[in-house]
């Protein structure tokens, strides 16, 4: 007995671990599905990631829970925003991959925590502890200079981290499982999908052959798959360990980037990339010593009142 929390701590983890692992390694799946452009690539992921979650619902006999979130107008509401966001983040990544930028779509997922703590602040309207407010400087330094270096704003990135941002905060409000939630917001998002791929859009699929038919059809599968994992890695392991993976995905990208895709890193890119990798070192350390400290505090109060 001793052994189980610490075992499904360890399958948590290893969960978690491949959760992001993927999500890092889309970059090279994306391009395979040429000669597909990025609107069709997105339609059909919408298609088949609603049918993939549609099997699973039914294999778990989860209806009841799905009929439940139906039957909650506001919970609908933040669903909806949530399918929006959603949709602008999985279209932004797939172009951003398909037109050579892979570096900056990591750099998004970079910033994500940033924007996050962000949006904390301006929508929640939570108060920032000093560390939190100098990472949150050091990160826009990073933007600002990565601007300078672009000659543009890093438009890809700042979607990328806003959306998934937002994204993530309607999921918070709507207070729904990871299986219903896709399911809905790919129910949402279908009769766009579909009106596209119907209307001409989707003239690819079954046009470029068999293999190129499998692999649209198999971004369902990419879809449901991490997110299944990441949903059970989440019931096993701390937030504070879920923190950590999460930059996982985005390292395993700037990765690809450069090593696959062999995009150009220029010194000032790099200044930019170390920028940010040092808010993150800032913001991650601050919090670990926050929720250190607060535990410590807690033990102490504990054995107090136990004197």
């Amino acid at each position: 007995m001793i052994g189980g929390p610490v075992a499904g701590q360890r399958r948590g983890f290893l969960l978690g671990f491949g959760a992001y692992l993927m999500w890092g390694f889309f970059p090279l799946y994306w391009p395979l599905l040429r000669p597909a452009g990025p609107v069709e690539i997105l339609a059909h992921r919408i298609v088949w990631s609603l049918l993939a979650v549609l099997v699973l619902i039914v294999v778990a006999r989860r209806w009841t829970q799905l009929r439940a979130v139906l039957a909650d107008r506001r919970r609908l509401l933040f669903i909806s925003a949530g399918a929006v966001t959603i949709g602008m983040n999985w279209g932004v990544y797939i172009y951003g991959v398909n037109s050579g930028q892979v570096v900056e779509t990591s750099l998004g997922y970079f910033i994500n925590p940033l924007v996050t703590i962000l949006l904390g602040v301006v929508v929640l309207e939570e108060r920032l502890r000093p560390g939190q407010w100098a990472g949150l400087a050091i990160a826009l330094a990073a933007v600002v200079e990565l601007t300078f270096d672009y000659g543009r704003l890093p438009w890809i990135a700042l979607t990328l981290a806003f959306s998934f941002g937002t994204y993530a905060l309607m999921k918070k409000k709507a207070d729904v499982g990871s299986t219903e939630g896709l399911a809905l917001e790919t129910l949402l998002l279908a009769p766009i999908a579909l009106t596209f791929l119907f209307a001409g859009g989707g003239g690819t699929f079954g046009n470029a052959g068999w293999l190129n038919a499998v692999l649209l059809a198999g971004t369902g599968v990419l879809t449901a798959i991490p997110l299944l994992m990441f949903g059970a890695a989440a019931t096993k392991v701390s937030l504070t360990t879920l923190g950590l993976l999460q930059y996982t995905a985005p390292t395993v990208q700037f990765l690809c980037g450069i090593i696959v895709f062999h995009e150009t890193m220029t010194t000032a890119r790099w200044v930019g990339f170390g920028l940010v990798w040092l808010a993150l070192v800032v913001i991650t350390t601050e919090s670990l010593l926050t929720r250190r400290k607060a535990a410590a505090l807690r033990e102490l109060e504990r054995e107090v009142e136990l004197v």
